[in-house]
């Protein structure tokens, strides 16, 4: 008969304090057989067994003897710790006094601190209990507080220290309304005001998912974009129908700065289904909210959960990070839709130069959305200025969708139509993607990433092509190492700059399935050879012998080149290049300002190293593949030969060095020590009397070798 009071009972140990005058506000009378003053007063017990479970901690939870044969690590070594120090708590006066069995030493500071936090937390329940009781003029209870957990001084003297000093060095944010100012908005997300349109499209997504999770049959799920003037004043309104928001979510999820709403126990109390449907938020719901003042500071919110009456929904308006919010009932107002509205007044135009609009070709908002929402679990609809019909992005999946598809999402066609000759580039582009990408794969096989390794169209017309890297479908970084995209992960709050998901290993295999690619359909000629040699050693820490990978005055120079080449030479001049420059289409050696062809001498070597850039530099770093026998080297006060060559090891030049070694039966150290002893003040003169010296190092057979 009870059975379901009792579970009440239970979950609302999780439950926030007040929720408990609104779910026990009545008493429960007795059984028809017992009693009729037998009555059950459910708030009451609510309170006893929350407090009873939160008070309950003492010596005797976390015995000695258990703890030598379990051996407990970390977080849960400390909490072991301090509650084998405690004695059993007792009453005075209101407040309930805990004490320490022996003192704590050094070793156990982290345990101590840990007991003080700890029953901080009993303090605040016992305190909110209190609170409830006397608000609703109920009879309180004998214990409100607990004793000396105020300062740490004060809790030193009921929980004693040994050979240290507790001092409270915590940060302390005493205005917690001008710490959201200075770190949200522009502050943590830079000056990108697209950056909050992504965060409001992540966020209405989520909220639309959630809900079809707590309804399966829920069918018409939607995001919906619209720009407006009114007035001279711009406004951008971000829609969804998912699930709303009621008052307690509004408070503890969406405005608490530091966290992510939908992680909340708060959250995962009032929507209990989420967890057990799968439900994965792709958007930072709370911290990514606040990203909106970076379009403006006049901020308006409209919530109706999706579950409650009319009478439920709220309105939220800001005046600006720092300001407090008006939080208001929005009665009266005629029908209010399920889900959550958000509107703000842009403060400056779309189409100025910093403006919404400031990273696109057409300045249109379907075209921004494609931009930024690269694949989408439910439909997009945008609306432009004074539009009648709604553009839709419709949902795709880049981990399932074809090649060409695949393209078109990540490189949609211009709506301009004096962008033919774009046009004609990009299907350009796209054939040869189709021909050259290959996926990247996760341990389970499953698609983490369709790209490809450099593009041959990257400094033609106006379109680069720029790979992206993707989080959770959305855009969070570009490169110019790679055409397509890799999936990553946010590697800071604004999550504009993102890591690769996939191991080194799974980039390398990857990477050789472009290598292979590259080869089988003819593509890798010398000058794509030239322009992925470095990219190549750096995951590899090796180089094919048949790829080049520098410029002599006969033309490209592979690996399998070096014994002969060096054979015929007693010297060898390794230039840095500049003022020489290089270009690999065609491979040619060039006049830094006019361009013409520049002539070396026959022993000089150039190496063509065409750094990688992130996320690929991130993976395989510079210094990977340095050799560690001489990393001791790099504390050398002057450049002596040993630093030098743990500086160059691990690229092109070390590769260089080691096959001239090779080449002439010779050591690193009997190469570049005398260049050490000339002070590494080596240069020579080309055949243009407009360049001044080439430095670099002159490097001799040496003799009886």
């Amino acid at each position: 008969m009870y059975g379901p009071l009792i579970g009440e009972l239970a979950a609302s140990h999780w439950w926030p304090v007040d929720r408990l005058a609104e779910e026990f506000r009545h008493t429960t009378g007795s059984l028809p057989w017992q009693p009729s003053e037998w009555t059950i007063d459910s708030l009451k017990l609510a309170c006893i067994l929350r407090l009873a479970d939160a008070t309950q901690i003492d010596s005797r939870r976390a015995p000695g003897f258990l703890f030598s044969l379990r051996r407990p690590q970390g977080h849960s070594r400390e909490h072991w710790r301090f509650q084998e120090h405690i004695s059993r708590p007792y009453l005075k006066g209101d407040r309930v006094t805990y004490s320490s069995l022996r003192p704590f030493p050094p070793q156990d500071a982290t345990a101590w601190w840990l007991a003080l936090e700890y029953l901080r937390g009993i303090d605040r329940e016992l305190k909110a209990v209190d609170a409830l009781l006397h608000d609703l003029g109920r009879k309180r209870l004998a214990a409100r507080a607990v004793a000396g957990v105020d300062s740490p001084e004060r809790f030193a003297e009921l929980f004693r220290v040994q050979d240290w000093r507790p001092i409270d060095a915590t940060v302390k944010v005493s205005d917690i309304p001008a710490l959201v100012g200075t770190l949200g908005g522009q502050q943590l997300y830079g000056d990108v005001p697209e950056v909050a349109l992504r965060e409001l499209i992540q966020n209405a997504q989520d909220a639309v998912l959630a809900r079809q999770t707590l309804q399966p049959g829920f069918p018409t799920g939607c995001v919906e974009i619209r720009l407006t003037e009114t007035e001279g004043s711009w406004y951008l309104e971000v829609r969804d129908n998912g699930t709303g928001m009621d008052e307690e979510t509004l408070v503890n999820g969406l405005l608490d700065f530091g966290t992510s709403g939908w992680s909340s126990t708060s959250l995962r109390n009032r929507l209990p289904g989420l967890a057990d449907g799968g439900f994965q938020p792709s958007g930072r719901f709370g911290i990514g909210f606040f990203s909106v003042f970076l379009l403006g500071d006049q901020v308006e919110l409209i919530t109706r959960r999706y579950d409650a009456s009319l009478t439920d929904a709220r309105r939220l308006t800001f005046d600006g990070p720092s300001s407090r919010p008006l939080l208001t009932p929005y009665t009266g107002q005629g029908w209010v839709a399920e889900g959550t509205t958000v509107r703000v007044r842009l403060r400056k135009s779309p189409y100025e130069l910093q403006g919404l609009f400031s990273r696109t070709e057409d300045e249109r908002l379907g075209q921004l959305a494609q931009r930024l929402v690269l694949e989408n679990a439910v439909p997009v609809y945008t609306w432009e200025p004074g539009a009648a019909e709604p553009e839709t992005l419709a949902p795709f999946s880049l981990a399932t969708g074809l090649p060409d598809e695949v393209f078109d999402r990540l490189y949609p066609p211009q709506a301009l139509r004096w962008r033919v000759g774009e046009e004609k580039l990009r299907l350009q582009m796209r054939d040869d993607f189709v021909s050259r990408a290959t996926e990247l794969l996760d341990d389970k096989g499953r698609r983490i990433g369709l790209a490809m390794l450099w593009n041959t169209t990257h400094y033609q017309g106006r379109r680069d092509f720029r790979g992206t890297v993707t989080v959770n479908g959305f855009l969070a970084d570009t490169s110019i190492s790679f055409a397509g995209y890799l999936a990553g992960q946010p590697s800071r709050a604004s999550r504009d700059k993102a890591s690769l998901v996939a191991t080194p290993d799974q980039v390398r295999q990857w990477m050789r399935t472009q290598e292979e690619r590259l080869r089988s359909t003819g593509n890798f000629d010398d000058s794509l050879q030239l322009e992925l040699a470095y990219t190549l050693h750096s995951a590899f820490n090796t180089l094919a012998d048949d790829i080049a990978f520098a410029l002599t005055s006969q033309g490209v120079l592979r690996l399998a080149d070096i014994p002969e080449w060096a054979g015929r030479r007693r010297e060898v001049f390794l230039a840095f290049g500049w003022p020489v420059t290089w270009r690999s289409r065609p491979p040619e050696l060039n006049h830094p300002l006019s361009g013409e062809r520049v002539r070396i001498p026959d022993n000089c070597i150039i190496i063509c190293q065409m750094g990688s850039t992130p996320p690929l530099s991130q993976v395989f770093p510079a210094a990977a593949n340095r050799d560690t026998a001489y990393e001791s080297a790099r504390d050398d006060a002057t450049l002596t030969w040993q630093k030098q060559w743990w500086r160059t090891s691990g690229d092109l030049y070390g590769l260089f060095l080691r096959a001239l070694c090779e080449a002439w039966s010779c050591t690193v150290e009997s190469l570049l020590a005398p260049v050490e002893q000339r002070d590494w003040s080596d240069c020579i003169h080309v055949n243009d009397d407009t360049l001044g010296p080439v430095a670099g190092y002159l490097l001799h057979w040496p003799p009886n070798t």
